[in-house]
């Protein structure tokens, strides 16, 4: 659904009003504080929680295909058969050879951008947890 001008600036207005902001200042001041003591870069650390803030605010919804990899990665860390694990066995045995092809490539593609983007949380979010 397309959403108007009208319905961004009420949900603009809503986020200020319900003080979104002065919390994203208060969570960026915590995640500072703990890229200093990991030793990470704070303007790597800022990207990435500006990143987080933007697709928050965007409303965009999770990617089903990233939480698979997540999940994969967090119980069995990276293997060796990533993308036969993540293969849709049953769409992959309707294609061609050249279809089956694209697919695996694709499929790879998507995969190391999943895991590139799990790295970068892991750095962020999921060291400070344990």
């Amino acid at each position: 659904m397309e959403r108007t001008l009208k319905s961004l600036a009420k949900e603009a207005k809503s986020r200020m009003k319900k003080g979104f902001w002065e919390q994203c200042e208060k969570d960026l001041d915590v995640s500072r504080g703990f890229a200093r003591e990991q030793g990470i870069s704070e303007s790597k650390m800022e990207r990435y929680f500006a990143e987080k803030v933007t697709t928050r605010v965007r409303g965009e919804s999770p990617d089903e295909f990233y939480l698979r990899v997540k999940e994969m990665l967090l119980k069995d860390g990276e293997v060796s058969d990533a993308i036969g694990r993540l293969t849709d066995r049953e769409y992959y045995m309707s294609l061609s050879y050249a279809e089956r092809q694209r697919y695996t490539l694709e499929l790879s593609e998507k995969y190391l951008r999943a895991l590139e983007r799990f790295k970068r949380e892991y750095e962020f979010e999921l060291k400070g947890k344990h």
